[in-house]
């Protein structure tokens, strides 16, 4: 079975979304997603430019040589344009193979290793009570993995949290905004939501926090000292994992699990946090991590020190993307948990899935290939719209992590 052609298509059905469809002589065609978010029309470009005149003409049947071309071939590579461009590559060509063998993607993955998918929420608010509100709300869908954020006293916005009523969107601006961060004023404030929401809704319940890479690796040691009472599920992204070796100093001072991983595009760039025993959970994503191929050499060198998943779903990563995270945790033995923010109905008018949310739960669907198409008419009707990641400073004007 041939590749005749590939297209990119770039839409914003409520935000944007680079989607890469492969199709075949057979007439199978298959679809990967390859959204930056902030530089969707860099990773646009190298696919129309570098990806695509190499791919027509290739056996789309051979997955694993295809991506040793894209990744061992090119001098340079693992950067995150690079890494997804070749994600929507080995997407789509795992989504023709499945829907050649008429079969869900799991099946040619090994089969389940489970039933369903245990997924976590976002729970945010201003204040505490905010906070406890929105949670309510989160547990009345069925949800027993919750993610909490507050607003810090005293700064203006805090990562995480939006107002009432309004699904979180980071990427906010034409150009990045300049939000202030500071850091005693969290370490300050954080106990007490914790506290809070403890008190009131007990101890069943699964609970998760996202630093965002904000901490010194001593601080974020002490946030997990301060947090082990309340018996966090993990504390995401304590520091930057820029320095492999720093983590080791945040495991001798707290017993909170760690989760890692979303902005590495490489097993290399975790590599020594797997084999040094220093994270509980790898957070790297399908579309930034290469596709389902290189995804599965990171789970199974984490099965190793029994490091399990976590993988990043924020909605600036398409229903590809997420079906095909699904197709993986179903198939694994070691699948920790499955981030689920929600993507908006404008989204799923134009990329229709067979996954169904049950009450806290994903069911992976059993249609051929991993589930997802593009309505393309449609999605012409939802131009890109250029939009930016913030930036932080601190309180003096020093440029920070955001």
């Amino acid at each position: 079975m041939k590749i005749t052609s590939a297209k990119v298509i770039v839409c914003s059905p409520g935000r944007n979304f680079v989607t890469l469809k492969i199709e075949t002589d057979e007439g199978i065609y298959g679809l990967g997603d390859a959204t930056v978010n902030g530089r969707e029309l860099v990773v646009a470009q190298y696919l129309e430019e570098h990806v695509i005149p190499s791919l027509i003409g290739r056996d789309a049947g051979q997955i694993e040589d295809i991506w040793q071309f894209f990744y061992r071939g090119y001098y340079w590579k693992k950067g995150v344009i690079d890494m997804a461009a070749l994600a929507a590559v080995d997407m789509a060509l795992w989504d023709i193979k499945a829907k050649a063998a008429g079969m869900p993607l799991y099946q040619l993955l090994g089969g389940k290793s489970r039933e369903y998918i245990n997924v976590y929420t976002h729970v945010n608010g201003e204040t505490i009570a905010d906070v406890l509100a929105d949670f309510e709300v989160a547990l009345n869908k069925g949800y027993k993995f919750i993610r909490v954020q507050c607003g810090v006293p005293g700064l203006a916005k805090t990562y995480g949290v939006t107002k009432k009523g309004v699904a979180y969107e980071p990427a906010n601006a034409n150009l990045p905004e300049e939000q202030v961060w500071n850091t005693t004023k969290y370490l300050n404030s954080v106990e007490a939501v914790f506290k809070a929401v403890r008190e009131k809704f007990g101890d069943e319940v699964e609970l998760l926090t996202d630093v965002h890479h904000r901490l010194t690796p001593i601080e974020a040691a002490s946030l997990g000292k301060m947090l082990e009472p309340y018996r966090l599920f993990w504390m995401e992204d304590p520091t930057p994992s820029d320095n492999q070796e720093s983590f080791k100093l945040i495991r001798q001072h707290t017993t909170t699990k760690i989760a890692v991983g979303e902005v590495t595009s490489s097993i290399y760039d975790i590599k020594d946090l797997i084999t040094n025993q220093l994270v509980d959970y790898i957070r790297t994503t399908i579309v930034h991590g290469g596709g389902i191929t290189h995804i599965r050499q990171i789970a199974n060198l984490a099965a190793l020190y029994q490091i399990k998943t976590g993988f990043h779903g924020a909605t600036d990563l398409s229903p590809i993307t997420m079906g095909c995270a699904l197709h993986v945790g179903t198939a694994i033995n070691n699948f920790g948990i499955q981030e689920h923010m929600p993507h908006c109905q404008v989204t799923e008018s134009v990329f229709t899935h067979a996954y169904q949310f049950d009450h806290g739960t994903f069911q992976v669907g059993e249609a051929p290939g991993h589930g997802v198409d593009i309505n393309e008419e449609l999605a012409a009707q939802y131009p890109y719209k250029r939009a930016s990641l913030p930036v932080n400073r601190l309180e003096d004007g020093t440029l920070h992590p955001w």
